[in-house]
Order: structure tokens, then C-alpha cells, then sequence
């Protein structure tokens, strides 16, 4: 700050208070002016953009004019001592004789004019005290008392050079200088410039691990949730072509046939990784400094466990020995049988590492296409991840750390982040041009088919598919000319689709949960199947409703929410079945809404003319659409319902069931109803038609779409959706 500057300051009376980048607390005020101008501005040029600089003083005239909650004046009259008169109150004062006299003395009008501005400076004084105050209230709430001496390590919240508009934590950096209360001198020692003020509430304490730590960190299996990944699961051993478990359904010479085109492939069939030629994955951190973490300290038989597996995948070619900068821990993890997991901590890379938005496929649609198939088979990659190469910097980023040296991965290791999705990518093109017979969701291959001499054909061409990209497949987990598999979670084929009975199990011996991420952890288990339960969020919603923000973190566990928990684990493990979509043939969609919900189901007959349900759907409403009129429910119901079933139904020919007769004419709406005369436009783009049913005959989207009646409803496992009914009687009024 120059001489001059500062003289002027102390002549007129003012303070100066430190400010710092990224914070301008300290000048709320202009800070607020400076948003509430911007943001006219930009308004004012979008309704004006030919001739906006021409209105410019009429729009700061209306700003200057407006009195300030935090003084009560205006900017004009702390200005000039006055209210500002425009065109209009200048009218109004001459309508109504209230002009000014004249010839008012120049002494009279700056004597007037001092003491005007004296009392509107203190009252602004004033104001200006209660609002800070009543701003330090409430800022108070939820601030912490922080302080630094000089000398301290401190992590600083800095912007990524990249993205200006993000910030991440650096450090640790040294204090240097206190300024005030709330303002620090922090000397960066990897910056440009070294030394910058930053506010307290961009500053942290640094707390240095030290170098080693005294146990192997982790947790037995089973004891909460690991977010580390077994590097080097399974064994060496051979993988000979006996292993590979045949459909009991296949004749003997279905079975010769399929063991002589295994024969064909069968150096394709290994426990070894094979190294694909498809692709390379990559690891962009931008312009990131390299991480560097010390590694823990292991002794006894865990040192000798961890020497075991790094001389294994020395053996393997999977790492190699490094000089790279960067460097993320190793965690062995015992298990049960006292063996170890070897898991490399890279939550430090993956927190700076790009995203890769590469789409992972649906587990709905895939399974769709399966359940109809009557040959399945199965293949599972070697360590897939191990058969993907690493690009030349990606290697040096995979580094890990251990007390025997520092080593490098050659091939994509499990827990980077974009490891999915580079996967997916390369068993996408890998199956490019056979969609129509394969799919695959990571590592999990499924080849289907109608017939066993197609089935033989396609089976084939992905077994060459995946010799020619240098894959490799683990036998133990492969099934060939399956009627019926496990894929994704679900038993799937011969025309219907079922819950894994594994996964029910756990479901079924689930313990009552006690903390909000217990039962978030249940509901999304239990929710990965709701496809199969009838009016799921009904059931749910006792225990859903102890998700909601504000719910202490301590559940409240209540006999409703029990008796919700045991009706949720009947559904299940009553094993509901589903039909499988055929679409050649055509679908059924029928929907209902209560003043609590809105319920679906979508259904086909078979070819005795006996109708299967393919979709439950169910949503609890909105607190805002729970007031809607009758009508505009069930139109919502409909409206809801075949965007959800869009894949189902979109350019193919169908029928809307309800009990609301008065949506017969939907198409035909016409009316000062805005949202009717909406939802009617966009069920346009459906061929549909719409049929009305009696109540009776609806009984399935009807209790779909009911919630808090007295009694939660009682879930089967059949077919008949007559049998999916709840007790009481309808509660909309038509």
C-alpha cells in the first residue's frame, strides 16, 4: 500500500482490513452490491441486447434508489442527505404543491445538508451493527473456533490449476505470520509464489502420520464393508477342459458336440491371464503433482505372506520393479482361514484421476434379453483386469510401495478408478456386430439361443472373438447349453427370471438395522429386486422414511418398520417369478393411483390365453402431487408408468388398462386444464389404447399403487396377478 493511499485512509477515517483471494468476507457488502449488479446486468442484456449500453443510467438509477436491509438507506440518500425524485415524484410533488420554495441560500443548504447526513450517517451506523450482529448469530451456528501458531504444518484449500473453479487440499505448508484473528501468511513451498495470505476457514491442520504404523491395516471379512479389492484372488493350478460343468438337459451327442469345439479352443481355457492386443488403459491426473505415500510396516509371517505374492506376480509378469515418483500403499487384509488379501490403497490417485464417462450397460436390459433363450452359456474372464496392458504413464501411476521395494503394474490392477469402465469398452467391441446373441457386463460373458445348432454357431464365433484379442477364460466358472443361469444376481432362462436364492438368503437372515447406514444398506439390497415385489415402495416406506435428512443417524426402530422388515424378506423369499418379455408378441400395461401412490404392472398372455406380469412398478408421491385432483392422478399414474416402460413399449402396439374411465377420452382433451392438455401431448408419441376396466379387474396396479392402509399387504409368489390385492376398499373419490 503506497504512502499516499494510507494518508488518505487515516484523513477520512478508515480501517483497513485484510481480505484474501477465494474469501471476501471481510467485505460483505461490496461483495453482495457486486452480485446483485452482475446479476441486473445480465438480465438487463438479455431483454435488451441490441441498444443495452444506451439504458445503462436508467438501470443504475433504479439500484441507487432502492433502500439496503442492512443499513435501511439507500445508496443515494447516504450519498446527497436525501431521497432520490424521479420523474414521477417530481410530478407528484407539483400535483399536489409540494415543490421546494426557492432561492434557498447556499450557507442554508450545506448546514441543512450536514446535519441531514450526520443523522442519516448514524442511523446507518446503527443498522449496520444489528445486521452484523444478527449475521455473526447466525454464522455462529455452525462455526469452529480455529487457530494457528507460527510454525504450524496447515493443509490450505487452493484451486486445481485446471479448473479454477474447483479446490482441493494441498499441503502441508508452513505458517509464517498471523495477521488477525482470521488471516494467516502461509509460505508454499511448491508455488510460484511462496507466500500468500489465506482465511482460517481455508486452512486445516496437518497431522503427520510418521513413516510406518504398528499392525497390518484392515478388518476380518464379515465384519462391515472393505472398500479394498483382492489383488491376486484364485490359484495357478491348470485349467483343464473337464472342469467345465455341462447342461444336464443336452443329449449325449450335444455333449460330444460341445466337448469337441471346446477341444478346438482349448488353449483358451487357462487359470494363467492371457494379455489382450483391443486396447490399453490410461490414467489422467492433468497437471497433479505425483503422490507419494510411506508403506506400512508388516513383520513375522505377514512379511513373508507379502514376499509370497510379490514373487508371484513378478512370476506372472503382472508387475515389475520401478523407479516412478508415485507411490500408494499396500494393505494386506487377513481373512478367515488366516490367509491374507494383498490390496493396493489407490483412493489417493483415484481422487485426482479424470473420470471416464463410458456407459455401463443396464442389468435390466441384459436380463431381458436372456430370459426368453432356451441354450445359455456362461464364460468368465482369467483375472480379466490382468489381461489389459497399462500405457507407459499409467505404469508409473500404478505404482505400490512395500518394505521389499518399489514396484509398478503392467496390467490394469484391481481399484483404480476407470477400471470398469476401460473393461466395458474393450468386451464392447470384443462382441461388436453380436448383440444379437451375446452380451456382457464387465468380465461376464452370456451367449443365448433359441436353438442348439445356432447356439453351437455363436458359441464359436465368441470363443474366436476372444482367441484373436489374446483373452484367456477361467473354466471353473464357465456354463455351456444352460437352460437356466445365474447372471447378475438373478436366475435367469426358460422364459422367466427369478432372484438369485443366494442373495435372498442374505436377505432373509438380515439383522434389524440400528444406524441409517444399516438401513440404507438393506433398502438398496432388498431394492435390487424390486422388480419381482408388488407395491415395493409401500413396503418400503416405513423403512425408507428413516432415510430422510434430519433422522438421527440412531434409527428409531418401531413395530411398523418391523413388521415392513419381515414383509419385505417374505417377498422375496416366497420366490416370485417373473415372465419373460416376448415381443412379438403384444404387451398389457395396467396403472392406478390412491391418494398416496401411483402402481403399474405389465403383463402379457401366454398361449393359453393366461396372463403372466413381466414389471411391478410402484412410486410413492410427492407431497405436492398428493394434492392433485382424481383425474389428474391416474393420468399421472399413466403417464409415469410408460416412461418407465418406454424400452418395452416405445413404436410397438398396446393396451392401457385403468378403472379411471374418464382417461377413455384423454386424447381427445380439450379445457383450460393445462396439465392434462401437457401429459395428453406427450402420450401422443405412444400407439396405444386406452380401455377401462372395472375396479375388480385392476386389482394388480391398484394395490401397487396403494399405501397406508392398516395392514401391509401380503405378497405371493404366483403368477395371477388377481392375487396381488390389499384389503380396504378404493380411497379415491371419481
Amino acid at each position: 500500500m503506497s504512502a499516499l493511499l494510507r494518508s488518505l485512509w487515516q484523513k477520512c477515517g478508515v480501517q483497513h482490513n485484510w481480505a484474501s483471494a477465494y474469501h471476501p468476507q471481510s467485505n460483505g457488502l461490496v461483495e453482495r452490491f457486486n452480485g446483485t449488479l452482475k446479476m441486473m446486468l445480465k438480465t438487463f442484456m438479455n431483454q435488451h441486447p441490441q441498444d443495452w449500453d444506451k439504458y445503462l443510467p436508467h438501470l443504475l438509477f433504479a439500484y441507487r434508489e432502492v433502500p439496503q436491509e442492512s443499513t435501511g438507506f439507500s445508496p443515494f440518500e447516504l450519498l446527497y442527505g436525501r431521497r432520490v425524485r424521479g420523474p414521477l415524484d417530481l410530478m407528484r410533488d407539483e400535483w399536489e404543491g409540494k415543490a421546494s420554495p426557492e432561492g434557498e441560500s447556499v450557507v442554508e443548504y450545506v448546514l441543512t445538508f450536514r446535519e441531514r447526513l450526520a443523522e442519516l450517517m448514524g442511523l446507518a451506523r446503527e443498522n449496520l451493527a444489528r445486521a452484523q450482529r444478527r449475521q455473526k448469530v447466525w454464522y455462529d451456528r455452525t462455526a469452529r473456533a480455529r487457530a494457528f501458531a507460527t510454525g504450524d504444518q496447515v493443509m490450505v484449500l487452493i484451486p486445481v490449476r485446471r479448473n479454477k473453479l474447483q479446490a482441493a487440499w494441498e499441503g502441508p505448508f508452513k505458517v509464517i505470520k498471523q495477521l488477525n484473528e482470521v488471516n494467516y501468511v502461509v509460505e508454499l513451498s511448491n508455488r510460484a509464489h511462496h507466500r500468500r495470505v489465506y482465511h482460517v476457514n481455508m486452512m486445516k491442520p496437518y497431522y503427520d502420520r510418521g513413516n510406518v504404523v504398528l499392525a497390518v491395516c484392515g478388518h476380518w471379512e464379515g465384519q462391515g464393508d472393505d472398500p479394498l479389492v483382492d489383488l491376486f484372488p484364485g490359484t495357478k493350478a491348470g485349467s483343464p477342459l473337464e472342469a467345465i460343468p455341462l447342461s444336464d438337459q443336452l443329449t449325449p451327442g450335444q455333449h460330444a458336440e460341445i466337448r469337441g469345439v471346446l477341444h478346438l479352443y482349448r488353449q483358451l481355457f487357462s487359470n494363467q491371464p492371457g494379455r489382450t492386443n483391443l486396447t490399453v488403459h490410461r490414467v489422467e491426473t492433468g497437471s497433479h503433482a505425483p503422490i507419494r505415500c510411506s508403506p506400512f510396516r508388516v513383520t513375522g509371517k505377514t512379511a513373508q505372506d507379502l514376499e509370497r505374492e510379490v514373487r508371484d506376480m513378478l512370476a506372472l509378469g503382472v508387475i515389475q520393479p520401478s523407479s516412478s515418483p508415485w507411490a500408494s500403499p499396500v494393505v494386506l487384509v487377513p481373512k478367515k482361514d488366516g490367509s491374507i488379501r494383498f490390496c493396493v490403497d489407490y483412493r489417493k490417485l483415484n481422487a485426482i484421476t479424470v473420470s471416464d464417462a463410458y456407459p455401463m450397460p443396464r442389468p435390466d436390459e441384459l436380463l431381458d434379453k436372456l430370459g426368453g433363450a432356451r441354450y445359455l452359456t456362461t464364460m468368465d474372464l482369467t483375472k480379466g483386469y490382468w489381461q489389459v496392458p497399462l500405457d507407459a504413464d499409467a505404469r508409473l501411476k500404478s505404482a505400490f510401495i512395500t518394505p521389499l521395494g518399489l514396484y509398478e503394474f503392467l496390467t490394469l490392477p484391481f481399484g483404480l478408478k476407470g477400471a470398469p469402465a476401460t473393461f466395458q469398452r474393450l468386451v464392447d467391441q470384443l462382441l461388436r456386430g453380436m448383440e444379437s446373441f451375446a452380451v456382457a457386463y464387465i468380465d461376464d460373458i452370456c451367449v443365448f439361443s433359441q436353438t442348439w445348432e445356432d447356439h453351437m454357431s455363436q458359441v464359436k464365433q465368441v470363443l474366436d472373438r476372444l482367441r484373436k484379442a489374446g483373452l484367456t477364460v477361467k473354466a471353473e466358472k464357465c456354463k455351456v447349453g444352460m437352460a437356466e443361469v445365474s447372471y447378475l444376481g438373478h436366475r435367469v432362462g426358460s422364459g422367466c427370471l427369478k432372484p438369485e436364492p443366494a442373495k435372498v438368503e442374505v436377505i432373509r437372515d438380515w439383522p434389524a438395522p440400528q444406524t441409517k447406514k444399516q438401513v440404507q444398506a438393506f433398502i438398496g439390497m432388498a431394492g435390487y429386486y424390486r422388480r419381482f415385489v408388488p407395491h415395493f415402495s409401500a413396503i418400503a416406506g416405513p423403512i425408507t422414511e428413516l432415510c430422510k435428512k434430519g433422522k438421527p443417524d440412531k434409527v428409531i426402530w418401531t413395530e411398523q418398520c418391523q413388521e415392513a422388515f419381515r414383509a419385505l424378506k417374505e417377498a422375496l423369499v416366497s420366490g416370485p417369478v417373473l415372465a419373460n418379455p416376448d415381443f412379438d408378441k403384444p404387451f398389457m400395461v395396467f396403472t392406478d393411483a390412491s391418494d398416496t401412490g401411483l402402481g403399474a404392472v405389465l403383463m402379457q398372455e401366454d398361449e393359453k390365453g393366461e396372463r403372466h406380469p413381466i414389471v411391478y412398478l410402484s412410486k410413492k408421491l410427492l407431497p405436492r402431487e398428493q394434492s392433485y385432483a382424481a383425474i389428474e392422478k391416474e393420468c399421472l399414474a399413466m403417464v409415469w408408468a410408460l416412461k418407465k416402460l418406454e424400452p418395452y413399449l416405445f413404436g410397438r402396439h398396446f393396451t392401457v388398462y385403468t378403472d379411471h374411465s374418464p382417461l377413455t377420452w384423454l386424447h381427445q382433451m380439450k379445457g383450460a386444464n393445462a396439465k392434462l392438455l401437457r401429459w395428453s401431448l406427450l402420450l401422443q408419441d405412444y400407439d396405444m389404447d386406452v380401455v377401462h376396466v372395472k375396479e375388480s379387474a385392476n386389482l394388480t396396479a391398484d394395490a401397487l399403487s396403494r399405501r397406508g392402509d392398516p395392514e401391509l399387504p401380503q405378497v405371493t409368489g404366483q403368477s395371477d396377478p388377481a392375487q396381488f390385492s390389499l384389503k380396504g376398499g378404493r380411497d379415491v373419490t371419481e
